[in-house]
């Protein structure tokens, strides 16, 4: 008899990819009780070292994703110059197991749910009550008691665990109107892929392929030629299963796609074809990284047309802007180029009733399971956007376990809170601006007012780029706002990180990616941005006393957000030093409540 473990909590996230890390954090952050259950050793998901997808996001000027994603981001730059794999690794698992209030369950499969019927508000029917990982490395079961969960698996487990309906396949453009849809409906989906990775050497490397390994010519690497010397290549056309099932099958995928890859890397260094004599296969991928799969039901299914007209969402929390990037099923084995890539209007609104159940009323969910269409998942289901999406849900769930409410009372009446926490927290809302307190409007401040607009982000929706928002402030320079004695809640402070990496070594592919696939002899060494402030000190003054409230050095974060419920007539940031090398460093937002 294996032994059974007992948790109760207020959230369980359900995998640890980008996205449920981000809710864990979100969610916990706010004082929340949360599991975070993981199947695999490592966190990270499609990002992590054991399938190697680069993090992408939204495209354009200064549409890099904030929040928890430029944190993770901002510490890989500080710890992992050389973006090595298991330093990232470790970046991702410390950013779990530094929150005090995270159990996290690694090696734990989600393989079973208990649930109850019954007559719900607004409309649902089911409710979960438990759920049971296995974890292998203890042979142990264990039961998770929740006041919500949260599906952020990819596959989304709990729909066939606790009944919460979803969707599979492609719309048919009819249904919602669609004009890159295909005229009839089927069940075919993207398929996945098993990456490998190259490392320049300084000696010749030979290679000899497998007995498992599919023996490819150019002819098949037409629209996919590699190239081991271009950063940007990845390998992602290696890819099979859209014409299959990408979850049932996955071990037949998984040898086929073995075979793949080892193929490519036969045909690099045995075809004459490459300059390739001095490389070596470094890595390659046993776990396939998934693109689609089911797609959970909720209130609100977001359509490629609510993106290409882009729509905004009163109950707007997150973003997309990554291209319609839909990839054909028959993956490296269609003729012809193996994807669309079509353009979006980044950024573009994501609604909040698309990451809840339509009928099970305690369920979340986040990533690329969330409600949409097929081709609306082709632009949205990137790691970045998915990250966006899972601190939502944390942000929401505490919402419904403070004011013991459904997901869907969330949208009825705590959207303007919800925004609002995520505003606090650095995520940027496209059709929202923080709004300033009429005690810091009022205040005398030393610096321009450009610090207190709420703009957190130089951007067009704006009308500023990176020449007018913020203030270059000399290095030791006070900047105080003076204001009758109050209560001061909250200080808000954002700092220049370079969200487009223009300062950052290498080509747009290194400047942006947190890791690399191919390692050349030259890959650069990665600095901290030379725009973020490294050191800065905030104080408050009531009357002759002074207090410290912060004294950060070595500084790897783009915002801070300071509860502090505190009296005060007086509020000075002072920053010390910078990344770079000048005399000055930008401050974007110092602003309080």
């Amino acid at each position: 008899m294996l032994q059974r473990q007992k948790i109760q909590c207020d959230l369980c996230v359900v995998g640890g990819g980008f996205a449920g890390m981000a809710a864990a954090i979100s969610a916990a952050r706010e004082g929340l009780r949360v599991v975070l259950m993981h199947e695999r050793p490592v966190l990270g998901g499609n990002a992590s070292s054991e399938i190697r997808m680069w993090v992408c996001g939204a495209q354009g000027e200064n549409n890099r994703e904030t929040g928890i994603a430029e944190e993770i981001a901002l510490e890989n730059l500080h710890r992992n110059p050389t973006k090595s794999y298991p330093v990232w690794d470790t970046v991702l698992y410390d950013f779990i197991r530094r929150e005090k209030n995270i159990e996290l369950l690694l090696n734990c499969t989600c393989m079973d749910a208990k649930v109850s019927h019954g007559d719900y508000p607004h409309g649902r029917d089911t409710a979960i009550t438990q759920i049971t990982g296995y974890q292998m490395t203890t042979q142990r079961f264990i039961d998770v008691e929740a006041a919500f969960y949260c599906d952020a698996s990819g596959d989304s487990i709990l729909a066939p665990l606790t009944g919460a309906q979803f969707r599979l396949g492609r719309e048919a453009a009819s249904e919602f109107g669609e004009s890159c849809a295909i005229t009839q409906a089927d069940t075919m989906t993207m398929g996945m892929s098993c990456l490998l990775q190259g490392r320049q050497t300084h000696r010749s490397v030979p290679y000899k392929a497998p007995e498992c390994s599919t023996k490819l010519t150019i002819e098949n690497f037409q629209h996919r030629m590699p190239d081991l010397y271009r950063d940007s290549e990845n390998y992602w056309y290696l890819e099979l299963g859209g014409e299959q099932d990408t979850i049932g099958d996955t071990e037949i995928l998984r040898d086929r796609l073995l075979g793949l890859a080892t193929g490519t890397w036969d045909f690099i260094k045995n075809s004459g074809h490459f300059n390739a004599e001095n490389w070596e296969l470094s890595f390659l991928g046993f776990l396939p990284g998934k693109r689609e799969s089911r797609r959970m039901v909720g209130e609100y299914i977001i359509t490629q047309k609510d993106i290409s007209d882009g729509k905004v969402f009163d109950d707007e929390i997150a973003f997309g802007g990554w291209p319609l990037d839909d990839h054909f099923p028959g993956g490296f084995y269609h003729r012809g180029t193996p994807n669309t890539n079509i353009k979006t209007p980044a950024p573009y609104s994501l609604p909040y009733r698309a990451v809840y159940s339509k009928n099970v009323q305690n369920l979340f969910f986040a990533g690329r399971n969330i409600s949409m269409t097929h081709m609306a998942m082709s632009s949205i289901r990137v790691m970045a956007t998915c990250a966006l999406l899972g601190e939502a849900v944390g942000k929401a769930a505490a919402l419904a376990v403070k004011n013991d409410c459904t997901p869907h009372d969330v949208y009825l009446n705590y959207i303007p809170q919800l925004q609002v926490l995520l505003l606090n927290e650095d995520c940027f809302l496209p059709s929202k601006v923080r709004q300033i307190s009429d005690i810091c409007r009022n205040a005398t401040l030393s610096a321009p007012n450009v610090l207190r607009n709420g703009q957190d982000r130089p951007h067009r929706i704006y009308n500023t780029d990176d020449t007018t928002c913020g203030y270059d402030a000399a290095l030791e320079e006070s900047i105080t706002y003076r204001f009758p004695k109050s209560n001061i809640s909250s200080v808000h402070i954002v700092f220049d990180s370079d969200l487009d990496r223009k300062t950052m070594p290498g080509s747009p592919c290194e400047r942006t990616h947190s890791t690399r696939s191919n390692e050349k002899l030259d890959s650069p060494i990665m600095p901290m941005p030379g725009t973020l402030c490294r050191s800065f000190r905030l104080t408050g003054k009531s009357g002759n006393k002074t207090t410290v409230l912060l004294d950060i050095t070595d500084n790897r974060k783009r915002a801070y957000h300071l509860n502090l419920n505190q009296d005060f007539d007086e509020l000075t940031l002072t920053p010390l030093t910078s990344w770079g090398e000048g005399d000055r460093v930008r401050v974007i937002s110092f602003d309080f409540i």
